[in-house]
């Protein structure tokens, strides 16, 4: 496992579409995953697109600390989670508005208006397939990460230009709270399989 560098935009890597991962199961796709853990753990933040560490792949990992989640039926906190190919389709016509963030724009934030209820299929490192409903900051967060997988950085995606700003700005001028420290491993460690198969392709969370 290692501590990859994050691309900030302007780089190449992150305006082109990741092309498809033939086999999830493949030791290679683990252990690409394991970096990213690493390196998400490094910063300290809730999601991580393999584009961004210079792997035009379509792997994400994310999670959704219990402090993140909204009211919203099927907003849930969710530990680690590996999405391999995923498929994302709106459910409804919903939409909001928030805060987008982004580790290829470090310390901006700008305001996106994204789909409230998708419907999320992926396959994992074991290669099962799932498909479910997801909703609220969850759905936001995949959305985002998913973006990259084809060249999209949120900036694209906002409503108001006059909303894009610094974090540390905002919260000084008490536009924002103070960010909540989150620990990807932490929330790794909860998933047993995903445990499992990093050890099988000999990178062991450590």
């Amino acid at each position: 496992m290692a501590i990859r560098p994050i691309l900030r935009a302007g780089h190449p890597v992150l305006a082109q579409v990741a092309a498809p991962v033939p086999d999830p199961t493949a030791d290679s796709v683990a252990r690409l995953v394991a970096d990213m853990i690493d390196t998400l753990d490094d910063i300290g933040a809730a999601g991580i697109a393999a584009p961004q560490i210079g792997v035009p792949l379509r792997v994400v990992i994310y999670f959704m600390p219990a402090h993140r989640v909204t009211a919203r039926p099927g907003d849930d906190p969710i530990d680690l989670t590996v999405l391999v190919n995923p498929e994302l389709q709106p459910v409804g016509d919903g939409r909001y508005e928030d805060w987008d963030g982004c580790l290829s724009l470090p310390g901006l934030r700008g305001r996106t208006t994204r789909w409230e209820r998708i419907r999320l299929v992926a396959h994992d490192l074991d290669g099962a397939r799932s498909e479910r409903i997801v909703a609220g900051s969850h759905a936001r967060i995949v959305q985002h990460e998913c973006d990259h997988l084809d060249g999209v950085l949120y900036p694209s995606r906002i409503t108001d230009p006059t909303s894009l700003a610094y974090v540390e700005e905002m919260i000084e001028a008490g536009r924002m709270p103070p960010k909540v420290p989150v620990h990807p491993k932490a929330h790794a460690r909860k998933q047993p399989a995903l445990l499992r198969r990093l050890e099988r392709a000999g990178v062991p969370l450590v």
